[in-house]
């Protein structure tokens, strides 16, 4: 993966927009983001972060606050990050969720978050071309090209501030949770509890049979009837056994059933015999007795037959007599009902007449009930139309009440909608000038805050003047110094020519043997030593006036930058006009506000206006035609009074007067069907009575009297006929039985023994029960045990092999888990864990060995840890200057550095290839240079020039000074607010 150009625009510290080209920064594999602490280097690694995953590393990521909090209120919070993973050149673009101002009205909102990701050329097969505008798309895409997680990603190409240095120094459980998180260990986690729960599984299937085995252990011995035995174990052979001594047991008792069968049978058979002689006897005895008493009763059965003729002969006379009660009954009733119609029509003397009289009457008095009808449905519709009268006077007195109203309503609107219009005026007017007044707020705010920092740049440019005037001076004076020494030496190098002098050889510069006056040495002489020394402190004076002139320089920009914007105006009168300001803003956003609610008052006013004055046209054309109609009533009412009031007579109204009429005619007409129904009841009974004595006479009977008195219910005369046939029916039943030739010749004195045989009989039965009840729990012992022998035979066959896995089953999972043969006591998931940890160990230590200059190398330990831990993941270091392993936390700053960034590298380089390669073209490292003497820093500089190799960038993360010296100022963001500087430095020869 290769970073290009990240953009960032109200994120973290950052208010307005800012870009960094990664491509021009990165030219030859090395970079530098330089600042004060807290001008915001991380908040760009976050920026990427974010731009891939959606989040940002470590605590910063918890607390969800990504946007700028000095970032204006129409300026969205968003990151671009243009990147190349796997051949494919991507943008994408994220946006935070955030609270932001209403774009109408008052309080916030909540801005939801965003992403997008856009091929930069083209798409991937089986990518859409246009991109993807999800974010779980998104964030799965880009976890599938990068082939590592956000945990993974932020430990591997983030190198963050002070975790490796931790990661050193941690315990081996820190350690641990760690490594899962990068390696993904989870499926060999998976595997240990794959096998945990399978032993679990297999050790309850065991258990299971285990239990069936004794359960029917218990059960066949329960079904044997016999109890376990300690000193002879339960196996084939003692179940063969029990099952061929309970088969013996069996025959025994079917042999014994059999002898106890045979002998019930014999008596049962004497018994039949016996109590077959005794019924007949029985017989013969009960016939003879019936036919006695028979003859004994023959007077009562005459007596009965002549009570049951009598009454069958009866019969007729009953049925005319019935018809004789109901023929009076229907008089009475008729009588009754005449004299109730009578009553019901007061005394009317017309109502002594005939039927005739009666319904010529009700006809005459129909035809002027009949005459009334019409004049009924105009009493009906007068009321109707009097109610309708009493209506239209109510609904004419509203209709004026309402013109009023409408009248008064329309006055007064011209005078609200004229206050209305001059409200909205002002409202529009104060929006007009919002954009002009915030632009001046904005201004004067910034001049404010410029103000305000004018001491400190003047304070900070004076220092840094007045660093720079010294360091000229010592410039000056190291300059002086250095020729100074350099003119000695020059004078001093006849006496070292002269020292070197030796008689009688020649002078190295004119070549004469002789040396008459040697030049004599100084009192104090310069060396090469002091000339070199004096240099380089003329060159450091230099470096040093450079600097200080270069930041002397900055500060009067600066200030002078800070003089011009603000032009004579100093912070109180800025705060004055920007208090000022604020309050004309505030008044016209106050007021702008209302603009939308003015609005829609004149609307509203206008639409009312609209609406009352159509409303009054139609409350009038209404009133006009009420008041016809009323008039035209009042009139049709007058005239229908005058016949109607001709034609109710005494009577209230004529409705009145018909059903008078008509109640009357129901009255003639019911007293009419009453007496012809009177009449017509009387002959009847009269015909009935006659009936009666007739059906009398001719059923033999002396008169109606006689007849009545020989009745009888139907129930008695069932009971006569059922004793006459019971009678005959025992005659002929005990004829039968004495007919019988089984019975000839039964005397009824004969002696049967009875209770001898029955006894006999109930003790053979007994036996013969207990017999067959010793057979069949024999047999049943038999059955269940055989049944319950071939269940536990098959039960034992399945617990051995299954007793065999499970004990392999459970040492491997022992073994899996760090138990049992597990000769480390590491279980598997940390035996990868060890295993990835050696490899980091060994990546690290060529990186560690070459920054310590061969001293330093770190040393994987398999040992476990105090109080029983488990080991495996230790890791120490060896000192090659005491050729002892030391713990990594007895290591210096500076030493715990080198060592931490040796280990993130590892790190890096092995998850990289266990994540599908190498991936990491562009790596950040956060901070730890503070630490490092010069020397140790060109140690670690030049093993991350290694890493440049093949193209690879590394961005360093840093506040070092040095750093920024050795690597230039290629961009500077600045921060609002604080003022601070986050400097981006790009080199081409690190």
């Amino acid at each position: 993966m290769r970073l290009h150009h990240l953009q960032v625009r109200a994120f973290g510290p950052y208010p307005r927009q800012e870009s960094i080209d990664f491509d021009a920064l990165g030219a030859d594999g090395l970079f530098l983001l330089h600042g004060d602490t807290g001008a915001g280097k991380t908040t760009l690694l976050d920026a990427v972060a974010f731009a891939l995953f959606g989040t940002v590393p470590g605590a910063r990521g918890e607390t969800k606050r990504l946007r700028c909090d000095y970032a204006e209120a129409d300026v969205a919070t968003e990151v671009r990050l243009e990147f190349t993973v796997q051949g494919h050149r991507l943008l994408i673009v994220r946006n935070p969720e955030y609270e932001r101002v209403k774009r109408h009205g008052s309080g916030s909102t909540t801005q939801r978050a965003k992403a997008s990701l856009t091929w930069v050329g083209a798409a991937p097969s089986g990518h859409a071309p246009d991109g993807l505008a999800r974010i779980d798309e998104v964030n799965r895409t880009v976890a599938r090209l990068l082939g590592m997680s956000a945990e993974q990603f932020f430990q591997v190409v983030l190198l963050p501030q002070g975790d490796f240095a931790r990661f050193l120094r941690a315990e081996t459980a820190d350690r641990e949770r760690l490594l899962e998180k990068l390696f993904g260990t989870q499926r060999f986690a998976d595997v240990e509890k794959w096998f945990r729960e399978a032993r679990a599984e297999r050790g309850r299937a065991v258990d299971e049979i285990r239990q069936d085995v004794r359960e029917l252990l218990a059960r066949v011995g329960q079904a044997a009837g016999v109890e376990p035995d300690d000193d002879q174990p339960a196996d084939i052979e003692w179940l063969a056994g029990l099952h061929a001594r309970l088969r013996g047991v069996a025959d025994d008792a079917e042999k014994q059933d059999l002898l106890a069968r045979e002998e019930r049978t014999r008596a049962e058979q004497e018994l039949a015999h016996r109590r077959d002689l005794a019924d007949r006897i029985r017989r013969v005895t009960v016939a003879l007795g019936l036919l006695a008493e028979l003859e004994n009763g023959a007077a009562a059965l005459r007596a009965v037959a002549e009570e049951l003729s009598a009454a069958r002969r009866c019969q007729p006379v009953l049925v005319a007599a019935a018809s004789a009660r109901r023929a009076e009954s229907d008089l009475a009733d008729a009588s009754r009902a005449e004299q109730r119609a009578l009553a019901a029509l007061g005394g009317m003397p017309q109502a002594d007449g005939d039927v005739a009289a009666l319904r010529a009457l009700a006809g005459a008095l129909r035809e002027e009930a009949g005459g009334l009808r019409q004049l009924v449905v105009e009493a009906e519709t007068q009321r109707a139309d009097r109610s309708r009268l009493v209506e239209l006077s109510e609904r004419q007195r509203r209709a004026d009440m309402r013109v009023v109203e409408l009248g008064e309503r329309l006055a007064e609107l011209p005078g609200r909608l004229v206050a209305a219009h001059a409200e909205r005026d002002a409202a529009m007017s104060a929006a007009g000038r919002l954009d002009g007044l915030r632009t001046r707020a904005a201004e004067l705010r910034a001049l404010h805050a410029d103000a305000e920092q004018l001491p400190a740049v003047a304070a900070t440019e004076a220092t840094c003047r007045a660093e720079a005037t010294a360091a000229v001076y010592a410039h000056q004076r190291a300059r002086e110094a250095l020729l100074d020494a350099r003119q000695r030496r020059l004078d001093g190098m006849a006496a070292e020519l002269a020292g070197a002098l030796v008689q009688d050889q020649p002078c190295p510069v004119c070549g004469a043997a002789e040396h008459p006056a040697p030049a004599a040495p100084a009192a104090e002489p310069v060396r090469d030593a002091d000339e070199r020394e004096a240099a380089q402190a003329e060159q450091a004076a230099n470096l040093d006036r450079e600097r200080t002139g270069l930041a002397a320089a900055e500060a009067r920009h600066r200030l002078d930058a800070l003089v011009d914007r603000l032009a004579g105006r100093t912070a109180p009168n800025l705060a004055d006009e920007l208090n000022a300001a604020e309050t004309d803003l505030a008044e016209a956003t106050e007021r702008a506000a209302k603009v939308p609610a003015c609005t829609e008052t004149v609307a509203r006013l206008e639409s009312e206006a609209t609406a009352l004055r159509v409303e009054q046209v139609e409350v009038e054309r209404v009133r006009a035609t009420i008041a016809a109609e009323r008039a035209r009533l009042a009139e049709m009412i007058e005239e229908r009074a005058e016949r109607l009031d001709a034609a109710r007579g005494d009577f209230p109204d004529v409705t009145a007067r018909r059903e008078h009429l008509l109640t009357v005619i129901d009255g003639l007409d019911e007293l009419a069907r009453a007496r012809l129904a009177r009449e017509q009841a009387a002959q009847r009974a009269g015909e009935a009575r006659d009936a009666v004595l007739a059906a009398a006479i001719d059923a033999g009977f002396a008169d109606a009297v006689e007849a009545l008195d020989a009745a009888r219910g139907a129930e008695v005369i069932d009971e006569l006929n059922r004793q006459l046939i019971a009678a005959d029916r025992q005659e002929a039943a005990a004829r039968a039985v004495l007919d019988e030739p089984e019975l000839a010749g039964i005397r009824i004195d004969t002696d049967v023994d009875l209770v001898g045989a029955e006894a006999l009989v109930a003790v053979a039965r007994e036996h013969a029960d207990t017999a067959n009840a010793a057979l069949q729990e024999a047999q049943r012992r038999v059955d269940e045990v055989t049944e319950l022998a071939a269940r536990l035979t098959q039960a034992w066959q399945r617990l051995a092999p299954a007793e065999e896995i499970q004990a392999e089953l459970a040492a491997l999972t022992d073994v899996v888990n760090g138990r049992g043969q597990n000769a480390h006591q590491m279980s598997l998931r940390s035996y990868v864990l060890a295993s990835r940890l050696a490899e980091v160990a060994d990546s690290a230590t060529r990186r560690l060995r070459r920054m310590s200059q061969g001293r330093f190398s770190f040393v994987h330990s398999l040992a476990g840890g105090r109080y029983g831990k488990r080991g495996g993941l230790g890791l120490d270091v060896l000192d090659d200057y005491s050729g002892r392993v030391r713990p990594a936390k007895t290591l210096s700053g500076g030493e715990s550095f080198l060592a931490s960034l040796a280990l993130a590298l590892g790190l890096a380089d092995v998850v990289a290839a266990e994540t599908g390669g190498a991936l990491l073209d562009t790596l950040f490292i956060d901070e730890g240079f503070g630490s490092l003497d010069a020397d140790t820093l060109d140690l670690v500089m030049d093993t991350l020039d290694e890493l440049r190799a093949g193209g690879r960038v590394v961005g360093l993360v840093s506040h070092v000074e040095e750093l920024r010296q050795r690597i230039p100022v290629r961009l500077r963001v600045r921060r609002a607010r604080t003022g601070s500087t986050l400097q981006v430095h790009g080199t081409r020869s690190a």
